[in-house]
């Protein structure tokens, strides 16, 4: 399995009420983050894309471009690509620069989008939210299958048999679809045959094993082969179980308090969080036996390929997101990729 990290580049005020990171800091931290997690062996690091003044990152390939040129062999991928507003054109030529620039490990997670910001300011209707998507990766998956393409749709300009550069050095390049509560999109994701990167941050984990059911349903009734499944969850990692929950529960709090009182939410409690780092709660936060532990527990259950966790919910210090990467990648991984040759080594 492929273990990872992927982040928003948060620019939350510290919890404590300290002061705000500044983009430009945030950002260098930000690459030294992914030349980190290639240093300790991971196998990929994802970018998120936001459109608000609290985060960081609305070009994911371009922070991925500067990462690609410290880094040697962890993959990149957006996490995600907002592609229901952005131009499927412009999105595959930023990642095909930088498949070519990074020699191959580019990778596209298209979604939805979280939030609306992007809609309003690229001039899109929120009435269209589900249909611009659809329309938007039929698009996206004719630009990689083909230099010259022709294609017209409802929401963009025709195409008529225009090519399309430069061409990536990965054929095709991957392209994963990121699915939060929606069945509709698993399904959609198993029936185009695409690896889907499934969200799970909050409520009991075993909850959506019904999505891994119907994204490989979909690809089977669609004759497609088994696509890969990814999981991406919030967590962090400390020497200590209190040390991990202490310090990582005052920026998750101030982070999802505030965006709660956006979206009517009801405060995060510690013994709410604490609830969520129990065995079969949604946050990886604890020593690295009891992160390992989780993810090998989580894997019996979905068969996943890939586990990508996010440590900066809401603004961490710098140096407390480069110890936990850190303790993931030398600690952590080395556990979980013991605990699953050893299980697929036995007799069945």
């Amino acid at each position: 399995m492929e273990l990872g990290v992927y982040t928003f580049a948060e620019l939350t005020p510290a919890a404590g009420g300290g002061p705000v990171v500044s983009a430009q800091r945030r950002l260098r931290d930000l690459v030294e983050e992914i030349e980190l997690a290639d240093q300790v062996g991971l196998d990929v690091f994802g970018v998120g894309e936001h459109h608000r003044p609290d985060f960081a990152v609305s070009a994911p390939a371009v922070v991925l471009a500067a990462a690609a040129e410290r880094t040697e062999r962890i993959r990149l991928s957006s996490a995600v690509s907002v592609l229901s507003s952005d131009d499927p054109v412009r999105v595959f030529q930023d990642f095909a620069t930088l498949d070519l620039l990074s020699g191959g490990r580019a990778e596209i997670m298209a979604g939805r989008g979280s939030f609306i910001e992007s809609f309003p300011l690229f001039g899109y209707d929120l009435d269209d939210y589900d249909e611009l998507f659809a329309e938007k990766l039929e698009l996206l998956l004719a630009l990689r299958e083909g230099t010259e393409v022709s294609w017209s749709g409802r929401h963009r300009a025709p195409l008529d048999g225009r090519g399309v550069y430069p061409r990536p050095l990965q054929e095709p390049l991957p392209v994963w679809v990121a699915v939060g509560g929606s069945p509709q999109s698993a399904a959609r994701a198993g029936g185009l045959g695409l690896p889907m990167a499934l969200a799970i941050i909050g409520g009991d984990w075993t909850r959506f094993a019904p999505f891994a059911e119907i994204h490989r349903e979909a690809a089977a009734e669609a004759g497609q082969p088994p696509p890969a499944l990814g999981i991406n969850s919030h967590g962090f990692v400390a020497a200590d179980s209190k040390l991990a929950a202490d310090t990582a529960y005052p920026p998750f709090a101030a982070m999802m308090n505030r965006i709660g009182r956006e979206r009517g939410w009801p405060p995060l409690s510690r013994e709410s969080f604490e609830a969520s780092r129990a065995p079969r709660g949604a946050n990886f936060v604890g020593t690295a036996e009891e992160v390992a532990a989780k993810i090998v527990a989580q894997h019996r259950v979905f068969g996943h390929q890939r586990f990508l966790i996010q440590f900066s919910v809401g603004t961490l210090p710098h140096s407390e997101v480069m110890r936990s990467l850190e303790l993931f990648g030398t600690e952590v991984a080395p556990l979980v990729r013991a605990e699953l040759r050893a299980a697929a080594s036995e007799p069945r």
